[in-house]
């Protein structure tokens, strides 16, 4: 009776099919992480990330369906990892009252934007123009407010208004998201500390309708 185990996979300098297919993958994202920061987001085509990973477009279309594909991933990945240090700063204080949670979060992403400005781009930069990238970015901000208000829950008064408090989130977020494209571009002239003070003191103001006393 013959046997019916699988063929073995081949492997070409001892790495397998899929092992290669993944890096190649890692080194158009990679290439294209670099394009975007260094030209902006309108930079990443098709070609100019093959150049870079010095692979064919062969490769690219085993990959993503297109460019936009590609940029929805470049987004996502980015998205996740802010929203992961958000999460990291937000943990040391997880005995602390929410105000001194919200502060270190502030700290955490105001500062990241100030210290790695190519990097913040991609996610506090401009899409105009992208509709992909505009999608994400609206998805991205319901993704934040849902998260805080999850975050906020243990503290919140019983009788709250629960539309009003997502109100109040969702304005604030989306007023953090235009305070860090406007201080990118020289309209908020202060330097990480002071902003991260002054959004501070907006959350401070907007809190005690909600927050247990």
């Amino acid at each position: 009776m013959e046997s019916s185990a699988p063929a073995p996979r081949r492997r070409y300098a001892g790495k397998t099919a899929d092992q290669r297919r993944r890096e190649r993958r890692d080194a158009l994202v990679t290439a294209a992480l670099d394009i975007w920061q260094e030209s902006g987001w309108a930079a990443v085509t098709m070609r100019g990330v093959c150049a870079r990973a010095t692979l064919t477009d062969r490769y690219f279309y085993e990959n993503f369906a297109d460019r936009d594909a590609l940029l929805a991933t470049l987004w996502d990945q980015m998205r996740d990892e802010t929203l992961q240090m958000l999460l990291d700063a937000i943990t040391p204080y997880a005995d602390q009252g929410p105000l001194d949670q919200l502060r270190a979060a502030l700290f955490a992403v105001v500062h990241h934007v100030g210290d790695e400005p190519q990097r913040a781009q991609i996610v506090f930069g401009d899409h105009a123009g992208s509709a992909v990238l505009e999608q994400r970015r609206r998805e991205t901000i319901q993704m934040a407010v849902a998260l805080l208000i999850e975050l906020a829950r243990p503290h919140l008064r019983d009788d709250i208004d629960e539309v009003a408090f997502r109100v109040n989130v969702l304005m604030g977020i989306g007023g953090f998201v235009e305070t860090m494209l406007a201080w990118r571009s020289g309209l908020v002239e202060a330097d990480a500390d002071a902003l991260v003070e002054h959004l501070t003191a907006l959350g401070a103001a907007l809190a005690p309708g909600f927050l247990q006393s």
